[in-house]
């Protein structure tokens, strides 16, 4: 919405909601911002247009994400969005500084919006319903709850799925059955408007992929994907790397997942017994990193060192181009990867990636990990 005379407050009833793309993040956000009464502008899937659009307004050097979410701007805005939501993180990772750098790129470009920040870690439960009251202005406490039981559920169902997807492609026997079954439920996850409903969705996922045909004996190299946070979640910024590997027979493990993490950040820690992704990093990193420095760095180093540990059969690291806290932990790696032996390979990604060279480095380390099998095995 460009400028006109409403200013930058907007009535409840005026407001158009929308936030950057990042994997599926849609799904479960829609349905808590309208079970709160307000309007959403969904912008297109990341993709080339979208990203040529971001690094045509954003100053040489800054990473991938951050052209990416400015693109999603951009694009809802031209939608009708005149409220938009940036999640926010502090250390030595830049995306605390993207709000502002977007919002006066934004200004500048003529467009008129409210910018809502929420900070991640430093907002609990209460923050976060005063953040969706100022985006929204509900004050319905029955909506917040359908609105957080929908949005929670939601997350935990496509992370099962995703989970299912990663363990059956490599095993499947009819080729592409397990990206069909994960597709149907990503629609149905969508399109499920109940609190009962959304309940339910994480068994009836696991029964459908129980029903997929599998090679149960097949050896299947097993990898886990680490690095930053938005390239591991957005299957255009990583070039599907997870169907890549998948259809060359590896079982992707990521870590990373969103409902784990929002989950941790959101509850109170009297709610929260088990111990988090960043609290096992923190514990398994401590001889290479003493504390976290931002982003997902101490994730990186601590995931490699307990996945050594755990019969992992090798890391691919992926991070965008001049991510400090990847650079950071690009550069403690090799030590990790001599002393724990297990295989790394660092993947570095912007607008000027090839994906030929890209899949055969991924080809190369993945023939590196299954002769290492070979030679355990023999």
């Amino acid at each position: 919405m460009k400028n006109n005379k409403m200013g930058n407050k907007f009535a409840a009833k005026e407001r158009i909601i929308a936030w950057p793309r990042m994997g599926r993040i849609d799904i479960p956000l829609k349905a808590l911002v309208l079970a709160l009464g307000a309007k959403v502008v969904i912008p297109p899937a990341n993709s080339n247009e979208a990203l040529e659009i971001g690094v045509r307004n954003s100053i040489e050097g800054i990473c991938l994400p951050y052209k990416l979410n400015l693109a999603n701007y951009i694009m809802a805005l031209e939608k009708g969005a005149n409220t938009l939501m940036m999640f926010q993180a502090p250390g030595s990772c830049r995306l605390g500084n993207y709000t502002k750098m977007a919002q006066k790129t934004l200004n500048q470009m003529g467009y008129n919006f409210d910018m809502v920040i929420f900070d991640m870690y430093k907002s609990k439960m209460l923050q976060t319903l005063q953040a969706f009251w100022h985006v929204t202005h509900c004050i319905n406490p029955w909506c917040y709850y359908r609105g957080f039981s929908l949005g929670f559920n939601k997350l935990f169902a496509i992370d099962t799925a995703e989970k299912l997807l990663f363990y059956t492609r490599p095993r499947e026997l009819n080729k592409g059955e397990a990206e069909k079954c994960y597709n149907k439920w990503l629609e149905i996850v969508d399109n499920t408007n109940s609190i009962r409903g959304a309940k339910r969705l994480k068994k009836q996922i696991i029964a459908d992929f129980k029903t997929i045909p599998i090679d149960k004996n097949k050896k299947v190299p097993k990898v886990y994907l680490i690095g930053e946070f938005f390239v591991l979640l957005d299957p255009y910024t990583n070039q599907n790397i997870e169907k890549e590997l998948g259809e060359m027979g590896v079982e992707v493990q990521r870590q990373i997942m969103f409902s784990d993490w929002l989950e941790h950040v959101l509850k109170p820690s009297l709610f929260y017994h088990k111990e988090s992704h960043r609290e096992r990093s923190v514990r398994y990193a401590k001889e290479y990193m003493k504390r976290a420095i931002g982003g997902e760095c101490i994730e990186t180093i601590g995931d490699t060192v307990y996945a050594a540990k755990h019969g992992i059969d090798g890391i691919i690291h992926i991070s965008p181009f001049s991510c400090m806290p990847e650079i950071v932990a690009q550069n403690i790696l090799p030590k990790v990867s001599k002393n724990e032996n297990i295989p790394v390979l660092s993947l570095v990604l912007d607008e000027q990636t090839g994906k030929a060279g890209y899949i055969t480095r991924i080809e190369a380390f993945i023939d590196l990990i299954k002769r290492r099998q070979m030679d355990y095995l023999n």
